[in-house]
């Protein structure tokens, strides 16, 4: 297993440790429930250094991202980030990702920490222009700090503006005393607050100056349990779960950063279209479950009469709106809101209702 840069910190404060993704990574510190409302009510600090990070650099860089990503990178300018996702070519989905235009011919794309030799793979074979990559995944340690706190626990240590920052756009700059520190505001958790990319050598350091800022601020440190349950009320896709290389985009939910209607031509275009005019025959809904019982992924999801009419992809009891709910694929018959739908849990029918997302409505 891979340690991140802060795996020392992780153990100073009695991390319950897991294997995910190659790394050992932080689940929970002092309980999934407490972390999440501390992100929910006031501010919490992740480690989430097991993301990857690729530089595409060269005249070339715009037009391998656009023939590989579905979304329009072309209407970014820099200080933009855009969310998209990489089509296989086959009507699935290699990765969904981040890109940042750092410069007017330099990007950075931000991946999935189990994807990373594939989607470079990916980027590699349709790097026909000689597009100048560079892989700075292991040198570079992500920290997420969010939570409606955040400014109040950042803004101290950089002179970036944070409370003007927008959604979806990040600064270069000096922070906790680091220089050319990325602070960027796109989010994983519905609460608000920034990401800070750094190198290894100054993730101490950083985390250290977060941890003291933020004190006044309620800062706590928080696992990746807090952080699927809070990005699970907010409907947002988890890889591996709700998005792979067997769902598109559309079935997805994910239209919004599908763009039929560039000019360039993206893998898996026409068959986009085509899908599109011909109309899905099942999509990612969301549903709340009767009972205290949280839904699982794989379960399947049947209809009255026992009859299966799609899988569970996620699934949890929400700290924040104290329901169980989840993500699944249905047949599109069923994917209206109000639609009743049943989990079968080893034969038992568990009756729930399909529901528009998100669960958790920011406040």
């Amino acid at each position: 297993m891979k340690k991140t840069a802060l795996y020392d910190r992780h153990f100073s404060l009695n991390a319950k440790m897991v294997p995910f993704a190659g790394y050992e990574m932080p689940v929970s510190y002092t309980g999934i429930i407490e972390e999440h409302q501390t992100v929910r009510e006031r501010v919490g600090i992740f480690d989430v250094s097991h993301m990857g990070e690729f530089i595409l650099r060269g005249a070339g860089a715009l037009d391998l991202i656009q023939r590989v990503t579905s979304n329009d990178a072309s209407k970014l300018e820099k200080g933009d980030a855009q969310y998209s996702c990489l089509p296989n070519g086959k009507g699935g989905i290699v990765d969904d990702l981040l890109v940042y235009k750092l410069g007017e011919e330099e990007y950075m794309l931000v991946v999935n920490a189990s994807n990373m030799k594939k989607d470079w793979d990916w980027l590699v074979s349709h790097n026909t222009g000689n597009v100048e990559m560079k892989d700075i995944s292991d040198g570079t340690s992500l920290m997420a700090v969010q939570g409606p706190n955040a400014v109040k626990a950042l803004e101290a240590l950089t002179e970036v503006d944070l409370g003007g920052m927008k959604y979806y756009t990040f600064d270069r700059g000096t922070f906790a005393g680091i220089d050319n520190v990325i602070i960027s505001a796109t989010g994983y958790t519905g609460s608000g607050g920034f990401e800070i990319y750094v190198a290894n050598e100054n993730a101490a350091k950083i985390w250290d100056a977060i941890m003291e800022a933020g004190a006044e601020a309620g800062i706590k440190p928080i696992g990746l349990g807090a952080r699927d349950t809070l990005r699970l009320e907010m409907g947002y896709c988890l890889y591996g779960n709700d998005i792979d290389d067997t769902t598109s985009s559309l079935e997805a939910g994910l239209g919004w950063i599908t763009k039929l209607k560039k000019v360039s031509d993206f893998v898996d275009k026409q068959f986009l279209i085509d899908q599109k005019a011909a109309g899905i025959s099942r999509k990612l809904v969301g549903f709340e479950v009767s009972g205290k019982r949280p839904p699982r992924q794989g379960y399947p999801i049947v209809d009255a009469e026992g009859n299966q009419i799609g899988i569970v992809t996620s699934g949890t009891k929400g700290p924040s709106v104290n329901k169980s709910i989840g993500m699944g694929y249905v047949a599109k018959a069923y994917s209206k809101k109000e639609s009743a739908i049943f989990i079968d849990v080893r034969g038992k029918k568990i009756e729930a209702t399909v529901v528009g997302l998100p669960f958790y409505k920011v406040k």
